[in-house]
């Protein structure tokens, strides 16, 4: 080969190398959740793998904790475009859709492995279809949570304890008309002062998971865990509409195929997190309480004769959560 071809042939490679690096994109990941949390464990994991389908395409940095800002700043964000992707709370996502308000229906399912199967099925996925034209994001798949319990700084043997009580809860509105119901002051506060507040009288009592009340030692400043199942607590997975928008059609398919594995794998997750920190906090002074819908009275019925007029869509999922278990 004469030297004028080997340089030639050399610029053409070394072209064909640059173009590849260019087309290479790091996505940016947001969560409110701390980096321990299983939420940003799997997102990381999501990162590892979508770097290696992708032959270093696509790679994933992780922003947990807040740092790009609480969860309604971080939607904003992936409205414009500054940010890719997010894994988010349902909870932000009903306060723009009240529809996906009806997914926290109290005793909608009795575990973590039902609410997969529910987020999975035909309803919960529809509802996914409607958020690039309402929120400008689409969502790509959900993520569990362990269920919602009360750990409270009172003993709490009925439901007429929890009357009046100061009870920090995420604000918004199928939480806030739970506690409403029960006749407690709902204050909402970040996670991050809630150790304190429980020690000081500021809060009597949370509304939390599992996980939250365990790794954040919530479990130190409380007397009665209510352990109640009463709630599911969802995670979502967003991408950007608008970096959406800019995707070639294959590898739409390939991020939120590999972005919905890594979230489905939060229910089996969920499934042992929630077993072995029970009996961690089993373990300590506080007094475990299992309470179940019976334990609510007539609560129950009044929360859902509200909702049931605010989105039909409560009913299209109580039928398909009764269908789970026949």
């Amino acid at each position: 080969m004469s030297f004028k071809r080997v340089v030639t042939a050399l610029a053409v490679a070394i072209g064909i190398a640059s173009s590849a690096a260019s087309a290479a994109k790091e996505l940016r990941l947001g969560l409110i959740v701390p980096g321990t949390h299983e939420w940003s464990q799997a997102a990381v994991a999501m990162g590892k793998d979508l770097e290696k389908k992708s032959e270093g395409k696509y790679s994933v940095t992780v922003f947990p904790a807040g740092q790009l800002g609480n969860e309604a700043q971080m939607l904003q964000q992936l409205q414009t475009g500054a940010l890719d992707m997010a894994f988010m709370t349902v909870a932000e996502i009903t306060n723009r859709v009240p529809d996906f308000g009806a997914l926290f229906a109290p005793y909608l399912v009795r575990d973590v492995r039902e609410s997969g199967l529910l987020l999975n099925g035909p309803t919960a996925q529809k509802m996914l279809g409607r958020l690039p034209r309402e929120i400008g994001a689409v969502g790509v798949g959900y993520g569990g949570a362990s269920m919602r319990l009360m750990l409270n700084a009172f003993p709490t043997n009925n439901v007429g304890d929890i009357k009046g009580r100061k009870m920090r809860i995420t604000p918004f509105p199928p939480v806030r008309d739970f506690y409403q119901l029960l006749g407690a002051a709902s204050t909402p506060m970040p996670v991050t002062d809630v150790y304190d507040s429980l020690a000081n009288g500021q809060v009597d009592g949370i509304d939390a998971d599992m996980e939250l009340v365990w790794r954040m030692k919530f479990y130190e400043r409380g007397k009665t865990l209510l352990y109640s199942s009463h709630m599911m607590f969802p995670v979502i997975g967003l991408v950007s509409g608008r970096v959406w928008q800019q995707l070639p059609p294959a590898d739409r398919e390939l991020i939120s195929s590999t972005a919905k594995q890594h979230l489905n794998g939060l229910f089996d997750s969920y499934m042992q997190v929630e077993k072995e920190m029970l009996k961690n906090i089993q373990g300590t002074n506080v007094n475990v309480k299992v309470a179940g819908p019976e334990f609510f009275g007539d609560t129950l019925e009044k929360w859902e004769e509200i909702w049931l007029k605010r989105t039909p869509v409560l009913a299209d999922l109580r039928k398909e959560s009764a269908a789970l278990r026949k």
